[in-house]
């Protein structure tokens, strides 16, 4: 086996402490807000009584040393974007974290002055990276000609550890739908519109407050009228036919569904204005069935119904 030997950087020094000036309040511990993130993936924390077993990983796969110090901001800093480097390689290198104000020892035993510091381990020989700091990408080129190194001396095995994991919020489980309701969105999906109709007006009949059955219902009876007409033609017919109870009925469906809700119900409403009781009936059975599809806290609808209102009364 050769020596071991890896390039070394000419990196920016100016976050570097000297570790006999250290004055500053500690940051808090690995894992605690403000702190070095927990120990996961591929990067762990070694203290002197387990550093041996860092050195004799080192024979199997490279191991980049940090020496920290939590008076260090700059360490901090370092430390993560460590890991994310070291992860990204998914155990071709392992990360070994040292606290110097807890192991001084191992400060020491690499002749370390100022923090953060870098060290690399291959073949249980060191190799001095760097101190102070480092941008994403002079880590990534930095491990990429360590692991070239570690591949011209056979140190090629895989770290201990796992992937680092992402946590994601679980997914709100929304709870099922009401028999009913569940049929009725069944059967839309299939195109059943009667079927649907059905299933809801059993649900109201079963529960006249049930307000999702009674909007459900409102919506799939707008869906049935308007299927199979031409928009195009009923407005045709809805300028031409100004009286044409039906037809100005038809319009205004269609305008919900343009979304000309105000048009709509300006349309029907109007048309309450100087009718008998009969036709009056009709069209404020269909605003009020319009207002569920619209929904009840809808500003428009909201205006609208003080207009039926005042064309009531």
């Amino acid at each position: 086996m050769s020596q071991p030997s890896a390039p070394r950087p000419q990196l920016d020094v100016r976050g570097a402490v000297d570790l006999s000036v250290l004055q500053s309040p500690p940051a808090p511990a690995p894992g605690e807000p403000g702190g070095l993130p927990g120990a996961t993936g591929y990067t762990v924390d070694a203290t002197t009584a387990s550093f041996g077993d860092v050195v004799q990983g080192s024979t199997s796969y490279p191991v980049v040393v940090l020496l920290w110090s939590r008076r260090s901001a700059a360490s901090i800093e370092l430390a993560r974007d460590l890991g994310r480097a070291v992860d990204a390689e998914s155990g071709a290198v392992q990360l070994v974290r040292v606290d110097v104000d807890a192991e001084p020892q191992i400060a020491a035993a690499f002749q370390v002055q100022t923090v953060p510091a870098v060290v690399a381990l291959l073949a249980g020989q060191p190799i001095p990276l760097f101190q102070g700091k480092a941008t994403a990408d002079q880590l990534r080129g930095l491990l990429a000609q360590l692991l070239q190194a570690a591949a011209t001396n056979g140190v090629t095995g895989v770290a201990p550890g796992a992937p680092a994991v992402t946590e994601v919020p679980e997914a709100e489980v929304e709870p099922p739908l009401p028999p009913l309701h569940q049929a009725a969105y069944d059967a839309i999906e299939r195109d059943d519109l009667s079927a649907a109709i059905a299933s809801y007006e059993q649900a109201l009949r079963e529960n006249p407050r049930d307000d999702l059955a009674r909007e459900g219902l409102a919506q799939v009876r707008l869906m049935a009228r308007t299927q199979d007409l031409n928009p195009d033609e009923v407005h045709a017919r809805a300028v031409a036919r100004p009286t044409d109870l039906d037809v100005q009925m038809q319009a205004a469906d269609l305008e919900i569904l343009e979304g000309a809700v105000e048009v709509a119900f300006a349309r029907l409403t109007g048309l309450v204005r100087g009718a008998d009781a009969e036709r009056r009936e009709v069209v404020r059975l269909r605003l009020v069935e319009l207002f569920d599809v619209v929904g009840g806290a809808d500003s428009r609808v909201m205006s609208a119904r003080r207009a039926l209102a005042n064309a009531l009364y």
